[in-house]
Protein backbone atom coordinates (compact mmCIF):
# COMPACT_ATOMS: atom_id res chain seq x y z
CA UNK A 1 0.00 0.00 0.00
CA UNK A 2 1.64 2.98 -0.95
CA UNK A 3 1.33 6.34 1.80
CA UNK A 4 -0.34 9.38 0.41
CA UNK A 5 2.16 12.08 0.77
CA UNK A 6 0.23 14.84 1.46
CA UNK A 7 -0.30 13.66 5.19
CA UNK A 8 2.64 13.16 7.37
CA UNK A 9 3.23 9.95 9.44
CA UNK A 10 1.80 10.19 12.79
CA UNK A 11 3.90 11.06 15.32
CA UNK A 12 4.17 9.04 18.24
CA UNK A 13 2.06 10.01 20.84
CA UNK A 14 3.93 11.12 24.01
CA UNK A 15 1.58 9.21 26.23
CA UNK A 16 3.31 5.75 24.67
CA UNK A 17 6.41 7.45 24.70
CA UNK A 18 9.67 4.73 26.09
CA UNK A 19 10.58 7.74 27.43
CA UNK A 20 7.53 8.68 29.69
CA UNK A 21 7.67 5.21 31.09
CA UNK A 22 11.56 5.76 32.37
CA UNK A 23 10.84 8.39 33.58
CA UNK A 24 7.75 7.00 35.73
CA UNK A 25 10.15 4.38 36.61
CA UNK A 26 12.71 6.93 37.74
CA UNK A 27 10.42 8.66 39.79
CA UNK A 28 8.59 5.99 41.41
CA UNK A 29 12.40 4.21 41.96
CA UNK A 30 13.71 7.63 43.38
CA UNK A 31 10.90 8.00 45.72
CA UNK A 32 11.19 4.24 47.35
CA UNK A 33 14.66 5.52 47.78
CA UNK A 34 14.10 8.45 49.54
CA UNK A 35 11.72 6.74 51.74
CA UNK A 36 14.27 3.82 52.08
CA UNK A 37 16.77 6.55 52.97
CA UNK A 38 14.32 7.76 55.92
CA UNK A 39 13.43 4.51 57.21
CA UNK A 40 16.38 2.53 57.40
CA UNK A 41 18.03 4.33 60.05
CA UNK A 42 14.88 3.43 62.13
CA UNK A 43 15.22 0.09 60.90
CA UNK A 44 18.80 -0.44 61.97
CA UNK A 45 17.69 0.92 65.62
CA UNK A 46 15.08 -1.83 65.77
CA UNK A 47 16.82 -5.00 64.29
CA UNK A 48 18.91 -6.02 67.53
CA UNK A 49 15.48 -6.26 69.54
CA UNK A 50 14.89 -8.98 67.30
CA UNK A 51 17.91 -10.86 67.36
CA UNK A 52 18.55 -9.62 63.84
CA UNK A 53 21.79 -7.87 62.13
CA UNK A 54 22.02 -6.44 59.18
CA UNK A 55 25.39 -5.96 57.34
CA UNK A 56 26.91 -5.59 53.81
CA UNK A 57 24.35 -3.30 52.24
CA UNK A 58 26.82 -0.65 51.52
CA UNK A 59 26.90 -1.97 47.88
CA UNK A 60 23.54 -1.90 47.11
CA UNK A 61 23.69 2.27 47.67
CA UNK A 62 26.05 2.45 46.04
CA UNK A 63 24.99 0.68 42.69
CA UNK A 64 21.14 2.19 43.26
CA UNK A 65 23.19 5.74 42.76
CA UNK A 66 24.85 4.48 39.59
CA UNK A 67 21.85 3.89 38.38
CA UNK A 68 19.86 6.55 39.37
CA UNK A 69 22.55 8.69 37.56
CA UNK A 70 22.54 6.66 34.24
CA UNK A 71 18.80 6.60 34.45
CA UNK A 72 18.25 10.44 35.26
CA UNK A 73 21.19 11.51 32.94
CA UNK A 74 19.39 9.14 29.93
CA UNK A 75 16.38 9.94 30.67
CA UNK A 76 16.69 14.05 30.81
CA UNK A 77 18.43 13.88 27.89
CA UNK A 78 16.22 12.62 25.93
CA UNK A 79 13.44 14.77 27.61
CA UNK A 80 15.26 17.88 26.63
CA UNK A 81 15.78 16.93 23.07
CA UNK A 82 12.07 16.43 23.13
CA UNK A 83 11.27 19.93 25.31
CA UNK A 84 14.61 22.31 24.83
CA UNK A 85 13.88 23.01 28.78
CA UNK A 86 16.93 22.63 31.32
CA UNK A 87 15.05 23.17 34.54
CA UNK A 88 14.38 19.18 35.02
CA UNK A 89 18.42 19.45 35.30
CA UNK A 90 18.39 21.70 38.02
CA UNK A 91 16.93 19.19 40.41
CA UNK A 92 18.29 16.53 39.01
CA UNK A 93 22.49 17.65 39.40
CA UNK A 94 22.27 18.82 42.92
CA UNK A 95 20.12 15.70 43.99
CA UNK A 96 22.77 13.31 42.40
CA UNK A 97 25.65 15.18 43.75
CA UNK A 98 23.78 14.58 47.04
CA UNK A 99 23.53 10.85 47.01
CA UNK A 100 26.75 9.98 45.27
CA UNK A 101 28.37 12.33 48.58
CA UNK A 102 26.30 10.10 50.37
CA UNK A 103 27.40 6.82 49.41
CA UNK A 104 30.69 6.94 48.51
CA UNK A 105 32.27 9.67 50.70
CA UNK A 106 32.59 9.01 54.78
CA UNK A 107 28.64 10.00 55.08
CA UNK A 108 28.62 6.55 54.37
CA UNK A 109 28.34 5.59 57.73
CA UNK A 110 24.89 5.03 57.75
CA UNK A 111 24.01 8.01 60.48
CA UNK A 112 20.81 10.46 60.97
CA UNK A 113 23.04 12.80 58.27
CA UNK A 114 23.46 10.24 55.87
CA UNK A 115 19.90 9.44 55.78
CA UNK A 116 19.21 13.33 55.51
CA UNK A 117 21.56 13.17 52.96
CA UNK A 118 20.26 10.30 50.60
CA UNK A 119 16.80 11.25 51.91
CA UNK A 120 17.25 14.79 50.14
CA UNK A 121 18.76 13.71 47.22
CA UNK A 122 16.78 10.91 46.40
CA UNK A 123 13.39 13.65 46.92
CA UNK A 124 15.32 15.83 44.30
CA UNK A 125 15.71 12.87 41.88
CA UNK A 126 12.13 12.09 41.96
CA UNK A 127 11.49 15.59 41.56
CA UNK A 128 13.28 16.09 38.12
CA UNK A 129 11.55 13.23 36.71
CA UNK A 130 8.41 14.40 37.79
CA UNK A 131 9.11 17.32 36.45
CA UNK A 132 10.68 16.25 32.87
CA UNK A 133 8.11 13.90 32.49
CA UNK A 134 5.58 17.17 33.15
CA UNK A 135 7.61 18.87 30.12
CA UNK A 136 7.77 16.04 27.80
CA UNK A 137 4.06 15.78 28.24
CA UNK A 138 3.58 20.03 27.87
CA UNK A 139 5.72 19.87 24.48
CA UNK A 140 3.57 16.80 23.46
CA UNK A 141 0.42 18.92 23.66
CA UNK A 142 -0.44 20.85 20.14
Amino acid sequence: MLRNSSHPPKDMSASHSPLRHADRFGFAASLLCAVHCALFPVLLALLPAFGLSLGGWIDVDQAFVVFATLLGATTLTLGYRRHRAFRAWALLLPGLALVWAGAFTPLHDHSITHAAVMTLGGLLLAGAHLWNLRLTHASATP
